[in-house]
């Protein structure tokens, strides 16, 4: 089959593989024959959600996501996974039909798969340890037989016909015939790193993809068994992108990669010549790595948020490339979707483009029945006491449909700290696709550095600008609107240490134009609302809500159904909502600002109302909450932030400040639920209620946060402050907000330094100001500079206030 012929039938699929023809529009029609209860919010249709809770309270898992999401055999197949059950566990193996009915598969046998891909020959898909034929009859090895957590399936090099490969979490390799199902052991461990990923087939060789450094160590590794590589040569050396050709093993990079696939994708590569794709990432920014005939080569991107970074590799489940239409991929990382070409490689290096950042971890998605389904990892119970049970869910919607989710900001680099030779060029970083875009350039040297900017434009390069760093210096560069190019490059006329770091952003939703979608909510104004605690219930698969409005003595139990329906159950768990989900005091605030603090330190952060300084007449709303597996979510005075569970409030980004008088939230059924709503509220498609004057909630997609509006704030680091000379404040949060205006006033002459921190690795002087007693300075920052913190001092003592506006 030419090349040509395949990319066409991964887009437009086949009868057997039910693909849809192209992108279509998400139809809220339903199906006549669908039940009643498949209703939907926000692309989520509550019933579908799944579980894994094990009768075994010994083997209860901590986790339940989705590991790959498949259309086939007029169905649409899915599996779920615990955390680490090489040897099966309650995950079970699921199909859909296309009424929406979800249907067990009595050969399920569980375990962490997270593998898929359509086997030509013999005309099956295989998902995790699961055989389906045309017809969607199952076969299954079960784990006995090939223990691990298989995370990857890629064509055989020697028999393709008969044989494929499976990669384990752990690091086995394993062949199985695809008729026979027999399986054998090929290697224990034959690569150095952890946590397997990805696994492909191309240009004659086998490669595998690892993302975790050597402190996540499983087992003692024996004499013999790592076949290339040895223990990690520095604290960058976490993870492995490697290559077998069926004799000889070889390593590529020494750093953490995910997905390795290419224009073939679930199918295998269409041709020996067929190029390669693997993702992955270091401290300064995403890796694309391209194999074209026979040589690899690195590209760089931004990541649009900091929760994906972990050496230990965990938070990063699944990154996929994957065909959705003719001629067309889409791409998901570090929390940013792309369109990303078919026809990626050295010859074509164009097209890649930011669709939107978003909040939910996706671990797959496809095309089916004409729309775009994403499979997630939601509620998980390893780090977070809150829900009763773990669970997960689908999201059925359009591309259209993304671009209300978060706006296309994120950051990265191709130097960090790094030494540098003269005239030796950087990779290339993506530039293509970003609307405001600002290089941060710094460097060690004791003289002027010039740092001289290509861009790529049509696959031409060309200098775009020379730019002097004085000594031991730093310096910023915004690039204007009209800019063109798809990539940059960077590189310096002398040896050194050197920074380059890039900043995008662009503006948020407008709220107004989202107004209708949550207006249920109350805002801060609302005097008279309905509020509680909420959790995902443990005894069943309901949601638990203990409204405690006004007149509620103790408060009044309520359970929420698959079809978003109240009651009042007995018995009364009132007491069982109050002992797991008592809200804790985590945000301070006083007259410059909001203050966080965590293990990484303490921060302060803008608020945006002067009520939220009061107490809610219903007791203290919910601050901080892991409402995606291992990500967390704060709600401090008005605006949400997104929180790494390692990295905390150090790399927080802020997603939407609302106004709203929200007491309580979390993740149910792949569903965001919102405590807080007005009492009048009427049903309108998001806000469900116990019905006669009753309580309500507010249900939706936690990507619609978005849309509530564009971050915004007032505060800073001081305000009517006594300072000490030479002593910093603490760091105030800049990235994700639009125009910035700063005032600062002193009560005696001094002068005020202000420093910025753009990589998380240190801080540099942005400028200083000479400030005289009583007097006022404004000054506004250019529109498209951007940096993660600010910090301030002053050479003298002094009273001092340092204010921000960010709008």
């Amino acid at each position: 089959m030419k090349r040509s012929e395949f990319i066409k039938l991964l887009g437009q699929g086949t009868a057997a593989c039910c693909l849809s023809p192209a992108y279509a529009t998400f139809d809220a029609v339903l199906p006549a024959e669908r039940k009643p209860e498949a209703i939907a919010v926000s692309g989520v249709y509550p019933h579908l959600a799944v579980f894994n809770k094990s009768e075994d309270p010994l083997k209860f898992p901590g986790e339940c996501g989705i590991g790959a999401v498949m259309p086939w055999a007029d169905r649409l197949w899915l599996i779920t996974y615990s955390p680490h059950a090489p040897q099966g566990s309650a995950d079970k193996l699921y199909s859909i039909d296309a009424a929406l009915r979800l249907e067990v598969h009595p050969e399920s046998v569980g375990g962490t798969p997270a593998c898929r891909m359509i086997h030509r020959e013999s005309g099956q898909l295989i998902i995790g340890p699961y055989f389906i034929s045309r017809d969607g009859r199952v076969r299954v090895i079960p784990p006995d037989r090939m223990p691990g957590r298989l995370t990857a399936v890629a064509r055989h090099l020697k028999d393709p016909a008969n044989l494929v490969y499976f990669y384990d979490m752990e690091g086995k390799l394993y062949e199985a015939n695809v008729h026979t199902l027999q399986s054998r052991l090929l290697f224990e461990k034959p690569i150095p790193a952890w946590h397997g990923k990805g696994a492909y087939t191309a240009q004659g060789r086998l490669i595998l993809a690892n993302n975790a450094g050597e402190r996540h160590t499983v087992f003692p590794i024996k004499p013999g068994m790592i076949r290339i590589g040895g223990p990690s040569q520095d604290e960058e050396q976490n993870g492995v992108l490697a290559e077998w050709d069926g004799e000889c093993w070889s390593i590529v990079r020494r750093r953490q990669f995910t997905e390795v696939t290419g224009p073939g994708g679930i199918y295998g590569a269409p041709d020996d010549d067929a190029p390669a794709w693997s993702l992955g990432w270091d401290k300064r920014s995403v890796i694309l790595m391209l194999l074209d005939h026979g040589a690899w080569s690195e590209f760089r991107l931004p990541k649009a948020t900091h929760t994906y970074d972990s050496p230990n590799g965990w938070y990063t489940e699944w990154p996929r490339i994957r065909a959705v239409r003719d001629g067309g991929c889409l791409m998901d990382m570090h929390g940013m979707l792309y369109n990303f070409p078919q026809q990626f490689s050295l010859q074509h290096t164009g097209g890649i483009r930011p669709l939107c950042s978003h909040l939910l971890m996706i671990t797959d998605f496809c095309n089916w029945n004409g729309k775009l389904v994403l499979s997630t990892d939601e509620t998980s119970m390893m780090e977070n006491k809150l829900p009763g049970q773990s669970q997960s869910n689908l999201w059925f919607g359009s591309p259209e449909a993304l671009s209300g989710w978060g706006p296309a900001s994120g950051w990265g680099g191709v130097w960090q700290h790094d030494r540098v030779a003269a005239g030796v060029s950087s990779s290339p970083y993506l530039m293509e696709g970003f609307g405001k875009k600002v290089v941060h350039l710094s460097h060690k040297a004791d003289r002027t550095v010039t740092f001289t900017l290509e861009t790529c434009t049509a696959g031409r390069w060309k200098l775009y600008e020379n730019i002097a760093v004085p000594p031991q210096g730093y310096a910023f560069h915004i690039f204007p609107a009209a800019s063109e190019g798809s990539w940059v490059k960077v590189r310096t006329d002398q040896d050194c240490e050197a920074s380059a770091y890039f900043h995008y952003s662009a503006r948020g939703h407008d709220a107004e134009k989202y107004r209708s979608l949550f207006d249920a909510i109350a805002g801060i104004e609302t005097a008279a609302y309905h509020g509680g605690l909420l959790r995902p219930a443990g005894h069943n698969t309901n949601l638990q809500y203990l409204d405690q409005s006004a007149g509620n003595t103790g408060g009044r139990y309520y359970e929420i159904d698959q079809q978003l329906v109240f009651s009042m159950p007995s018995p009364d768990r009132k007491a069982e909502v109050l002992s797991r989900c008592a809200v804790k005091n985590e945000v301070e605030a006083d007259a410059a600002s909001v203050i966080v603090k965590d293990h990484t330190g303490s921060y302060r952060l803008p608020r945006i109302h002067p009520l939220y300084d009061k107490l809610f007449s219903e007791g203290r709303p919910r601050a901080r909450r892991e409402v995606i597996t291992e990500r967390s979510l704060l709600n401090a005075y008005g605006t949400f932030y997104e929180v790494a569970d390692e990295s905390g409030f150090s790399t927080m980004r802020p997603v939407c400040s609302h106004f709203k008088k929200i007491m309580d939230f979390c993740s149910w059924r792949g569903l965001l639920v919102i405590s807080g709503t007005k009492k009048d509220a009427v049903h309108d498609g998001h806000y469900f209620s116990s019905g006669n004057g009753g309580p309500g909630l507010w249900f939706g997609c936690v990507d619609d946060l978005w849309k509530l509006g564009r971050p915004v704030g007032y505060g800073g680091p001081w305000k009517d402050s006594a300072v000490r000379a030479g002593q910093y404040s603490l760091p105030y949060l800049m990235t994700g907000y639009d125009k910035k205006e700063l005032e600062m006033k002193a009560d005696s002459d001094t002068t005020l330094f202000l420093e910025v921190d753009f990589d998380h690795s240190g801080w540099q002087l942005y400028r200083s100001w000479k400030l005289s007693a009583g007097q006022t300075v404004r000054y506004t920052f250019p529109d498209g500079y951007s940096a993660h913190w600010l910090r301030v001092k002053t050479d003298r003592d002094a009273r001092v206030s340092v204010q921000l506006r960010y709008s």
